[in-house]
């Protein structure tokens, strides 16, 4: 007869087919429980009773679910994001929670780069115009094309993949703005770039906007067409974090349109697969007036090959450091809003004081 599993672990979904490698990570006395579905509304409640933590992917975990979790020490985030946890709901259950940040950083930092570079260079629309001239090949230079030693960047959010960028784009002269009140005062000296204290400064003066924050009550739709209006006239903008950021495609189109946007590369939507809207179906049909100048990448700015497998080892080790050592390695939110640590640090005590009384 084969002895039961000292634990249980539930894990949500992932895009990586079976579970092996989380299996392997979190040893022979965890039983996994796949439940390989995005839909939290089909996640059974006495499959989740049974659980001892949670690995979640790409479903939303909310209050439904969270209320048959009575026996579930933790729930880890294979990401970094954390926008479908019901975190409100996790704390009033004294169920401490964890995100996955150390992983992907230099991928979601190249990507940025390599927009923020291309479409400085204007590469993209260079591409598309040259293969209509017949005539007067090298004369077709597009304008304005400045130095980057001449183009200043802001950066919203410094914190891992943000200082990243920071210094991957540091050798290339560009000026670099950064604006994140979350970074104490001198972390700009430390890692070599301007602070600014107002977003609104940091939209008046630079050329390119790239963001790499999280999308809380503070951040979601800074880019509406409020703060689309706001940036300096033919700035880029690149967004690898939220597509909650600038959730109004009407106001990003508008903004292509008048030219108050020169270029735009975004590789999260706030809906994925993207809905249908007039300046997406410019987009895919390649039309005269954007080709070029809206680059769209499918949310794959983390993805290589060794962040996939880094992803899943760390994840699933955060899991196992909580069963086998009763501590939440990555605890909290990393480079959150204060308020959010704050409810992350009252939720770590809820859970303390529950285990406490068991």
């Amino acid at each position: 007869m084969t002895a039961p599993k000292k634990y249980v672990v539930g894990i949500t979904d992932h895009m990586f087919g079976a579970p092996d490698l989380e299996a392997e990570v979190l040893g022979d006395d965890v039983e996994i429980e796949f439940f390989a579905s995005t839909d939290e509304a089909s996640f059974d409640p006495d499959r989740l009773a049974r659980l001892d933590a949670l690995m979640v992917w790409g479903a939303r975990l909310g209050s439904r679910s969270i209320a048959h979790l009575s026996r579930c020490k933790g729930v880890v985030r294979y990401g970094v994001g954390y926008e479908k946890i019901d975190l409100s709901a996790l704390a009033d259950a004294g169920i401490p929670f964890a995100n996955n940040p150390d992983y992907g950083t230099e991928e979601v930092a190249d990507h940025a780069v390599a927009m923020i570079l291309s479409l400085h260079r204007r590469l993209w629309e260079h591409d598309a115009r040259a293969r209509g001239y017949t005539s007067g090949w090298q004369v077709h230079s597009l304008k304005p094309l400045s130095r980057s030693n001449r183009a200043a960047v802001g950066v919203v959010g410094v914190g891992r993949i943000g200082t990243a960028v920071v210094n991957r784009l540091k050798p290339f002269g560009f000026r670099i703005l950064g604006y994140d009140p979350g970074q104490p005062p001198g972390h700009e000296k430390a890692i070599g770039y301007e602070r600014t204290d107002r977003l609104d400064d940091l939209f008046a003066q630079a050329d390119i906007i790239t963001l790499h924050c999280p999308a809380n009550n503070q951040t979601r739709g800074i880019l509406d067409g409020s703060g689309l209006s706001r940036l300096k006239p033919g700035a880029i903008l690149v967004n690898t974090a939220r597509g909650e950021l600038l959730d109004d495609l009407d106001a990003l189109e508008a903004s292509l349109r008048n030219g108050q946007l020169a270029a735009a590369a975004i590789d999260t939507l706030a809906k994925e697969p993207p809905r249908e809207h007039p300046l997406l179906t410019a987009w895919r049909d390649r039309s005269d007036w954007l080709e070029g100048r809206l680059v769209i990448t499918p949310h794959n700015a983390f993805y290589s090959d060794h962040a996939a497998i880094e992803m899943r080892h760390n994840a699933a080790q955060t899991v196992k450091i909580l069963l086998d050592e009763g501590r939440l390695r990555n605890h909290g939110v990393s480079g959150c809003h204060l308020e959010t640590r704050r409810q992350v640090e009252r939720l770590l005590s809820r859970s303390d004081r529950r285990a406490n009384q068991v």
